[in-house]
């Protein structure tokens, strides 16, 4: 064994040295103790990974890594091994070769030498195959229902938002409301809103605004549109991805006087996005019984996503009852008959939106792919003669 030809061992600790003697032969040994400096030993926190374009015509994605003590980053495509890129910045822009799914996993280093690694998926789809869905592709319901008279209804037509009956509410929440009281992860920007092509659009964006890593819109009727009782028909085609959480909803106009739940909350339509979610929409009632309580159902697609094509969600609301259909088939009731739930006996007004991030649908993931878009391509308000 090496400890054999050990004949003397002698530790100079004011060098910092180590001197074995095998026989006739000195080997010497620097080590460092108490005196190493410790920020040279420090570990990479809080990564995070935006993309930030996506150029489909020369097939090129611009990626932007942040995270603290990073010192250098690396850029590794499709669990590949060999780093394709690095940078001290954490900027990347490359080029790939075909059209397809890529997942660019992003290593950030720290002085340890330790590293944080964050998996971005990235499509890279072809302009040519990239073509919305079709507005007549999906469901279609009726103008006119027997015993019912239209009342209101926005086709989103032309080139811009009927400021008449829509208003954007704009920012995170705060002061009052941070997060929207969901702690959702977007910013609502007008900017976001776009009609056009006889469709309302809105898109959530992985865009950093207003200290926020996400944007998006969100549109109400408050003060403009509102009704008591009646059925609602809103066409639309949802987006999709783990953390999307698009909703067709209501409130009490009362709100700003009573405040939430007291106001009352009809959820027309809201889908959590993700792998088990994009097939699935829900309908639920929210209201005050001497604290927040909530009911209702859901119904899941036989085939395919709510992305695919276009559907129609609606409520028929009277006196004792709010009903939930897609494609008029109906899936959910809920009695609002009783002493407790005075609030649904008013007049309610529409909130459009598509939060990302939040209490219910979590936040997105490496599996989220943005832009996401919800199109809207018709509401209308029918009550009874």
């Amino acid at each position: 064994m090496a400890s054999a030809s050990v004949v003397a061992l002698f530790l100079y600790s004011h060098m910092h040295r180590i001197f074995i003697i095998f026989g006739l032969t000195v080997l010497s040994l620097t080590l460092s103790f108490c005196t190493e400096d410790p920020e040279d030993n420090i570990n990479p926190a809080g990564l995070t990974v935006d993309v930030l374009s996506v150029d489909e015509e020369t097939k090129t994605i611009e990626l932007q890594a942040t995270a603290e003590n990073a010192i250098r980053y690396d850029l590794h495509l499709n669990e590949s091994d060999v780093a394709l890129l690095s940078s001290t910045d954490g900027y990347f822009v490359f080029s790939v070769d075909d059209f397809g799914t890529y997942t660019a996993s992003v290593r950030a280093y720290g002085s340890s030498g330790k590293y944080l690694s964050v998996d971005k998926i990235v499509e890279v789809i072809d302009p040519a195959t990239n073509e919305p869905v079709p507005l007549d592709q999906g469901y279609f319901s009726p103008e006119s229902y027997e015993g019912y008279e239209m009342v209101w209804s926005d086709e989103f037509t032309g080139n811009s938002l009927n400021t008449s009956d829509w208003t954007y509410e704009i920012g995170d929440g705060c002061p009052g409301n941070c997060g929207w009281g969901n702690n959702e992860l977007e910013y609502y920007r007008a900017e976001n809103t776009e009609v056009g092509d006889d469709v309302l659009t809105i898109t959530a964006k992985m865009q950093s605004f207003g200290g926020k890593q996400y944007t998006s819109s969100r549109l109400i009727t408050k003060d403009k549109q509102s009704f008591q009782y009646g059925r609602v028909d809103i066409r639309a085609l949802l987006p999709k991805g783990q953390g999307i959480w698009p909703a067709l909803w209501m409130l009490g106009s009362n709100i700003s006087t009573v405040g939430w739940p007291q106001c009352g909350e009809i959820d027309i339509m809201e889908m959590v996005g993700g792998t088990n979610g994009d097939n699935t929409v829900h309908g639920t009632l929210h209201w005050d019984v001497g604290g927040h309580a909530y009911q209702g159902g859901s119904t899941t697609l036989n085939d395919g996503t709510f992305a695919d094509e276009y559907h129609v969600f609606s409520i028929v609301w009277d006196q004792n009852w709010i009903r939930w259909y897609v494609n008029n088939n109906q899936y959910y009731s809920l009695s609002i008959s009783g002493a407790d739930m005075t609030e649904f006996h008013q007049d309610f007004f529409f909130i459009f939106n598509v939060a990302v991030g939040g209490n219910w649908p979590g936040s997105p993931d490496h599996t989220t792919v943005f832009p996401q878009q919800m199109k809207v391509d018709y509401i209308r308000v029918f009550q009874e003669n």
